[in-house]
């Protein structure tokens, strides 16, 4: 039988890479990239090996290619995997995820190794790379309403009516858009995100006359226009 770490390489090269390569990232083994003109869109898998076991998890990271070049720092690109300072944003995949936590994946030796990394490919494909195309989207055309420091009061008030934070706000098209893990069935996430819209209405920001929720795969799920 194979070892966990015999297992962790197999899946990263016959699996993962070639799943990162069809969802449009270019790269090999342990980094990929979105390709794109003015930003390094990174995604680098960090290894853990734990006795009969390896356990990995995923770093993202945005980071402007002048940026980098005027760094003086080794290396063509970044490594997501490093912090280098530089960086317009960083994150780890769990801060991405509903669970809003470290997320580590663990290949164990045994007929179900693979269902890690298969978990891993599906939280790129449906939370980390639309994060990064919206990051570089959003650093051709959009506007940070506030940053995630900014938002800690509000997030705080989130928390305690047990509702998910909100990860970003945003201005597009004269509407401040709300990105969380959100659901469209949770009503008590509706009734708090409304009075959440209301206060960011009546402090009377021209730059926007509506408030947009949307789940963290960018779906519309509530708008609340100013009176």
């Amino acid at each position: 039988m194979k070892t966990a770490q015999e297992l962790y390489t197999d899946g990263l090269r016959d699996h993962f890479a070639p799943a990162m390569r069809a969802l449009g990232l270019t790269g090999w083994r342990h980094t990929f990239s979105l390709p794109d003109e003015g930003h390094w869109a990174l995604i680098g898998v960090v290894r853990r090996p734990l006795g009969d076991r390896v356990r990995f998890t995923l770093e993202l990271s945005l980071t402007g290619k002048q940026d980098w070049a005027d760094s003086g720092l080794p290396g063509l690109r970044p490594d997501p995997r490093v912090r280098y300072g530089v960086e317009t944003w960083r994150a780890r995949i769990g801060e991405l995820l509903p669970v809003q936590d470290e997320m580590w994946w663990e290949v164990l030796p045994g007929p179900r190794w693979q269902v890690a990394v298969e978990d891993a490919v599906a939280a790129v494909r449906h939370y980390a790379l639309p994060e990064l195309l919206r990051l570089v989207d959003r650093h051709r055309t959009g506007e940070t309403y506030l940053s995630r420091a900014g938002l800690a009061d509000v997030n705080a008030v989130l928390l305690s009516a047990s509702v998910a934070r909100i990860q970003r706000a945003e201005l597009t098209d004269k509407t401040l858009v709300l990105t969380g893990a959100w659901s469209r069935s949770d009503p008590v996430a509706r009734e708090v995100l409304q009075g959440v819209a209301e206060g960011f209405l009546s402090a009377g920001d021209e730059r926007f006359r509506a408030v947009r929720c949307a789940d963290t795969l960018g779906r519309e799920l509530w708008v609340f226009p100013g009176r």
